[in-house]
This record gives structure tokens, sequence and C-alpha cells, in this order.
């Protein structure tokens, strides 16, 4: 019997790249919903619905947990969801997973909020403040060493190809205009290389591609949509 395909709420973003490339890896079949964030389709209410966060990416998988459709939002725990779905790139192993899980999380928690950050006061920021593009290039500059530090005699970021190493590449591929420069992390610098390399990651990055333009943040109503929110009602 076919597979019925996942459906994947996306923009093309780092955190909507996790997903592609999780997906490619996994040989799943996947329907794309293109959420437009700069023109607000995030939120709708049929979006919200799946994704309270009113944040890409989300999944809905029709064959879930004894046969009922499910949805999941956050990119981690979707990420999660699918490797325990699928038995791929996910230890079953405790001590692996728990190995897995906490560089997720350090993705989660520090290397998309800070690089995101680093981004956002370099680039889009209307004024520049020179101690906020410190702070954050000081910052990316920093958790780029811990990674080339766990990546010394490794291939991968939890030994093993796995979800952490997808969390992470559609960020650390944008080192430059985070202000870094690439040859001081040597080992991070053969990681993704080797990660741009895979298949699975070429074609999840290429989702959607032609929606991708970062000229496109310079307008002032996707600028207001992207960085004007506040709490909703209702």
């Amino acid at each position: 019997m076919s597979q019925k395909p996942i459906d994947l709420y996306y923009w093309p973003t780092p955190n909507g790249w996790k997903i592609t490339i999780m997906l490619e890896e996994c040989g799943l079949p996947y329907t794309v919903h293109t959420v437009n964030i700069g023109k607000g389709d995030q939120f709708k209410p049929e979006f919200l619905a799946i994704s309270p966060n009113n944040r890409i990416p989300a999944i809905v998988d029709p064959d879930g947990p004894g046969g009922a459709p499910i949805s999941v939002f956050e990119s981690g725990a979707i990420l999660q969801y699918l490797g325990r779905k699928t038995g791929k790139f996910y230890p079953t192993d405790e001590r692996k997973r728990v190995e897995v899980d906490q560089w997720l999380m350090w993705q989660m928690g520090g290397f998309g909020p800070m690089l995101g950050q680093t981004h956002h006061f370099r680039i889009y920021a209307p004024e520049k403040i020179e101690y906020a593009i410190n702070r954050y290039t000081n910052e990316a500059n920093r958790l780029y060493g811990v990674l080339n530090r766990r990546l010394e005699g490794r291939d991968y970021i939890a030994g093993d190809y796995s979800i952490a190493d997808m969390a992470c590449i559609g960020w650390a591929k944008a080192w430059e205009r985070q202000g870094q420069d690439i040859n001081q992390f040597p080992h991070v610098k053969a990681w993704i290389e080797r990660m741009l390399a895979r298949p699975g990651v070429k074609a999840g990055l290429m989702v959607n591609k032609e929606d991708r333009n970062p000229q496109a943040m310079q307008d002032p109503a996707a600028r207001a949509v992207l960085f004007g929110q506040t709490a909703r009602q209702g």
C-alpha cells in the first residue's frame, strides 16, 4: 500500500530546510504548502490551527500514531517525530539518542536564535546599532567555536549522521552573512562541505528555492509583518 504524503507547511528558511532535508533523506513523500511569511500567511486561521506559534515549519502526517492524522509544529519536534516514525537518523539506543538530543537542543536554543539575531542586526535592522551587531556577531563566533571543537575527530555532530546535523546546516552555511571567517573553524568548514555534498541535503535546500528572495525582506510591508509582531487575540 502506498504511503500517503506528509503535508509540509513551509517557507525556504533555515528552519524550513531542516524538514525538507529530513524528508528527502528519509525518502518520505510530501506535499509542500507554501506559507509566505513576508505576506502574513502564517497568521491565517487554518495555519494557526496547526502551528499555534504562527511559525513555519509544521507538518500534518495523515498516517500518524494508530493510523490517525497528527499535526506537529516546531522544527526540532518535527525532526524527532520523523526520526521515530522512520527509524532513521535518530537512534533508538538511549545514550546515542541523548547525544543527538542535546545537540539538537543546542541548535534550537542557541545556534539558530543567536545566528538569526546576527542576521537581523547586521542585515535587516533599519539602523546599524554597533552594540547589537558586536554582541550577536561575537556570540555567533563563540557558537562556531563550540561546534568546531565538537567536530574535531568526527564527521558528524553526534558521531553518526543525524537530525542534529540537519538542524544546523541551514544556519551554518550562511556563515559569511554572520560576519564569520570559516577558515577560523576548519572542522566546521569540512563538515559544511561534507553536508552540502549529500544528495538529500542538496534536494532539501532546493525546495521552493525560487521563493527565497532576500531583497524582499527590505520591503517595508514585509518587514512590518516579520519584525513588528505582537500578541494576537483570539
